[in-house]
């Protein structure tokens, strides 16, 4: 078997069926193996996911054991040479398995690899590219001068903003949204941290890795990262496991820095967790109280682009939904460049949804669009055919 394909869900069916369908129409071609592990879902998701996708490898935990433990758990019963972790909220390209899987072939000493992350604007997610949070590093990225110095190989080195984004580059860290594993290294180095419950595990990994002599590496393919739709961030659960992740990881790998260092570092991490919590509880509290600003936030605009019968479908859904829609008949052949040439020279002043046809546009070709123009209040959606629904970053409509 040469890849095995990882996906760890909790909550998140739609999205997952869509990543699940980017993934069988990246995978064509390579001897490949999917298996997701669900996390004691409350949305039916395995029964939801069996009737299209029957082939894959299903694992139900009783409890929500995290992301580490579950991939753990897959990667075990696993057996690819090459292993993917995959989040669910994802999109891949159609070539983009192949790709990687070529890199990882030429590239003996690599021990893990990542890729473009867009988010949904199609705007490249600085995640793609981290380093190791050494003290310092942290330092630089929690007192602000990372954000001021992006470009800085010292001050922006969390975000490796100096790289290149076109070529193979070797960076530190790659994030666990799409990592691609050696086999043989983690028999070397040992499988994910089951001390950490949720982020901070690629971080643990990543320098194990190059601890153990192999490689980390970025290659420029893409794909779509909507970031967390699997997660509440808002809540009190997410800031605590984000900051506990990081106190694990600084006390696993750096506990023995020196007073001067250590000190202001976890202190670092407590005020920043507790400021976290205090906005979120400060933003709660407002809203309870009706504080907010009087201007109530616009429903987005959608421009729905595909075949006939899918423009049809969607006028239709359009219409159910109350939504304020444009409708273009078209696909990759007539119209390669997409919504781009729609929007030309037209100044968007709310939130625009455009909503691509997957039967009419290839995921890769979606994904190359946004990537060539990005503006920040465009956002990528999808319409799939066979199951009549819409994925946005922000909800799912069928």
């Amino acid at each position: 078997m040469k890849l095995s394909v990882i996906i760890v869900s909790y909550n998140v069916k739609h999205y997952l069926y869509q990543c699940l369908d980017s993934v069988y129409k990246a995978a064509q071609g390579l001897e490949a193996e999917v298996y997701v592990v669900d996390n004691h879902s409350r949305d039916d998701s395995v029964a939801y996911l069996q009737q299209r996708y029957g082939d894959v490898n299903y694992i139900e935990m009783n409890h929500n054991l995290g992301f580490a433990r579950a991939n753990n758990i897959a990667i075990k019963q696993s057996e690819g040479e090459y292993v993917l972790l995959l989040n669910p909220d994802t999109i891949v390209g159609e070539n983009v398995l192949k790709e990687v899987v070529t890199f990882m072939d030429d590239h003996p000493d690599a021990g893990a690899v990542g890729v473009k992350m867009l988010h949904a604007n199609g705007i490249k997610a600085k995640e793609s590219r981290r380093g190791i949070p050494t003290p310092m590093t942290a330092f630089y990225k929690m007192c602000g001068l990372c954000n001021r110095f992006p470009d800085s190989r010292r001050f922006g080195k969390y975000y490796m903003g100096y790289l290149p984004w076109d070529k193979p580059v070797e960076i530190e860290v790659v994030s666990g949204a799409f990592c691609m594993l050696r086999r043989e290294a983690l028999d070397k180095v040992g499988l994910l941290d089951e001390d950490f419950f949720m982020y901070g595990e690629d971080i643990d990994l990543s320098y194990r890795l190059m601890k153990g002599g192999y490689k980390n590496w970025y290659v420029p393919e893409t794909i779509l990262h909507y970031k967390g739709e699997s997660t509440a961030k808002s809540s009190f659960r997410h800031v605590h496991v984000f900051y506990e992740a990081m106190y694990i990881f600084f006390k696993k790998h750096f506990g023995n820095s020196s007073f001067l260092i250590s000190i202001p570092i976890k202190c670092a991490i407590y005020f920043s967790a507790t400021m976290a919590l205090i906005k979120m509880q400060t933003g709660k509290m407002r809203k309870a109280l009706g504080f907010f600003s009087r201007k109530r936030a616009k429903e987005p605009d959608y421009l729905f682009i595909g075949s006939v019968s899918a423009i049809t479908m969607c006028r239709k859904l359009s219409r159910k939904k109350g939504l304020s829609s444009e409708f273009q008949v078209g696909n990759e052949k007539k119209m390669p460049d997409g919504h781009l040439s729609l929007l030309e020279n037209r100044e968007i002043k709310n939130t625009l949804i455009v909503v691509y046809d997957t039967d009419s546009y290839a995921y890769e070709t979606i994904l190359d669009i946004f990537a060539q123009h990005p503006v920040e209040n465009v956002q990528m959606g999808t319409f799939n055919p066979h199951t009549k629904t819409i994925i946005t970053l922000e909800e799912v409509l069928k």
